[in-house]
């Protein structure tokens, strides 16, 4: 691992309270919390929308200076860093510190497919933009394909990075989830690559080895793959699926 823990440094609100009463910092996931170790090169964040697991990988993005938008460590007019509030009080301990990785955010990839098609048009950008990400534009592509393109040609550099993903199962099928699981698993057996990823897929969650916090306890906390929400629920609904269904349109008949 390159990312060894991320401090939660309270104390810089001290004089502040009215923020530690605002979002994100009120977020049950966040009270008492002083740090989050990274021990394996593959963690899951997991949690309900709004439980603040994004938000945490969006701070930590910030803080490693890639662009808010998503994509790579870049200084250009294009690729600007928001500052995040959870960043103010957040410390990230490196060994070693490495500044090459990838943010991804699937909220706004088609912004950084854009920008590539934007650097493409810029007579004074330097190389093929597309290089690094399959050799055409990804808009050009399905969304998947896209997806799938960007980890398979992009995640395959022979430098150590970090990706932090937000959510990357949006796009992908079962079958594309279980290449990108192989493609994770090469780059981590070569020492190359740490994950950092939110994500609610039960098939991408079965990693092995990996480590997964939730952020639905206060605070945030380790669990075991079989104890997620994620892998009960889907292990629920494919072996009683007619049963889960019958009590679910139930409730909707009585509701109604």
């Amino acid at each position: 691992m390159f990312l060894h823990e991320v401090h939660f440094l309270w104390e810089r609100l001290a004089e502040e309270q009215e923020f530690r009463r605002s979002y994100p910092f009120h977020l049950p996931a966040y009270q008492g919390i002083e740090s989050i170790r990274f021990e394996k090169p593959v963690t899951f964040f997991v949690g309900e929308n709004g439980s603040g697991k994004s938000t945490l990988i969006e701070a930590m993005a910030a803080l490693c200076e890639f662009p808010s938008s998503g994509g790579e460590r870049q200084a250009d007019e294009h690729s600007q860093v928001q500052e995040f509030p959870l960043q103010r009080i957040l410390r990230l301990s490196w060994m070693p510190k490495i500044n090459n990785g990838f943010f991804l955010r699937s909220e706004t990839y088609f912004n950084f497919a854009s920008l590539l098609d934007q650097r493409r048009r810029d007579p004074d950008f330097v190389g093929d933009p597309y290089s690094r990400y399959g050799g055409k534009s990804l808009h050009e592509q399905s969304h998947g394909e896209s997806f799938i393109t960007l980890f398979q040609s992009r995640f395959q550099e022979k430098r150590k990075a970090i990706y932090l993903l937000d959510e990357p199962e949006a796009a992908l099928s079962p079958m594309r989830q279980l290449a990108f699981l192989r493609l994770m698993k090469g780059l981590t057996d070569s020492g190359r690559a740490q994950f950092i990823i939110c994500t609610h897929s039960p098939i991408l969650l079965g990693f092995p080895d990996a480590q997964i916090y939730t952020f639905d306890a206060a605070p945030l906390q380790p669990i075991l793959y079989e104890e997620t929400e994620h892998y009960a629920v889907t292990k629920y609904f494919l072996n009683q699926r007619e049963r889960v269904l019958g009590d679910l349109f139930q409730e909707d008949d009585h509701t109604g």
